[in-house]
């Protein structure tokens, strides 16, 4: 079986920054145990499946362990794909997906995912964490992800993950988030997940479901520009809504090329 592939960084206009995804178009889908098996011979965080079914786009992703149930890096590689390389004329991109609708529209270069807000509340970080830290934060947070608030954009940069006690944990499918206010943004923050091929994930768009209300709400403000301080680090560009998020970025193609499946 022939099909095509197109490896995409997500939140960033650098051929060596953001995130990666694969994106592969399908005409039907192939069994699940195939797509994971594409996923993990990608070996880039997360790969994005659509299929066009004429007034929508059915978008699955999946990392080379897991299908997650929302992906942001792996959407806006997926819409930067389909408006730039495969010529899709729409304003709006509009998907069904495990975390129901969601739409991406483009305007100057940038890409706009409105997904679903998930404001974090208050609770307990389970011991397992605490050892698997060599930094405990200020407050913690949880919503799918638990959301770990420290006081400052050194102390986030200097966290350090004992993976051997972290990958004793299980929260599929969410993960681990760290963030704090930012020196020259809003906030910044790192996203871990356990037993997982990437332990730090580079630029999480997904993790900003919960950042964005949460920060918006201790900051008053509802337009925020934050950075992902990972190695390859990204740059997104939010805004809050009632129970809706904007999570806007660049993206950048790296490779096209044909996968061969049996």
């Amino acid at each position: 079986m022939k099909l095509s592939f197109f490896q995409i960084n997500a939140f960033t206009d650098s051929s060596f920054g953001g995130n990666p995804a694969c994106v592969v178009p399908l005409e039907s889908w192939l069994p699940d145990e195939t797509l994971l098996n594409i996923a993990k011979e990608n070996a880039v965080p997360e790969t994005a499946f659509f299929i066009d079914r004429g007034d929508h786009l059915h978008l699955r992703w999946f990392t080379p362990n897991i299908e997650m149930d929302l992906c942001g890096h792996a959407t806006l590689a997926t819409a930067h794909c389909l408006k730039t390389l495969l010529n899709y004329t729409q304003e709006e991109l509009h998907f069904e997906s495990l975390s129901g609708p969601l739409t991406v529209g483009m305007q100057q270069g940038m890409y706009h995912l409105d997904f679903p807000s998930r404001m974090p509340v208050a609770t307990e970080l389970p011991e397992i964490l605490k050892n698997a830290l060599n930094l405990l934060p200020a407050e913690v947070y949880k919503a799918r992800d638990y959301v770990l608030v420290y006081n400052t954009e050194k102390e986030v940069k200097s966290i350090q993950i004992d993976r051997h006690i972290f990958d004793q944990i299980n929260l599929d499918p969410g993960g681990m988030i760290v963030t704090s206010l930012g020196e020259n943004t809003d906030f910044v923050s790192r996203f871990f997940t356990p037993q997982a091929a990437f332990l730090e994930d580079p630029v999480t768009g997904s993790a900003h479901c919960s950042l964005i209300p949460f920060w918006a709400k201790r900051l008053q403000k509802n337009e925020l520009h934050a950075f992902q301080i990972s190695e390859r680090h990204g740059e997104l560009f939010c805004q809050n809504k009632k129970d809706r998020v904007i999570i806007s970025g660049k993206a950048k193609t790296y490779a096209v090329g044909t996968l061969w499946v049996d």
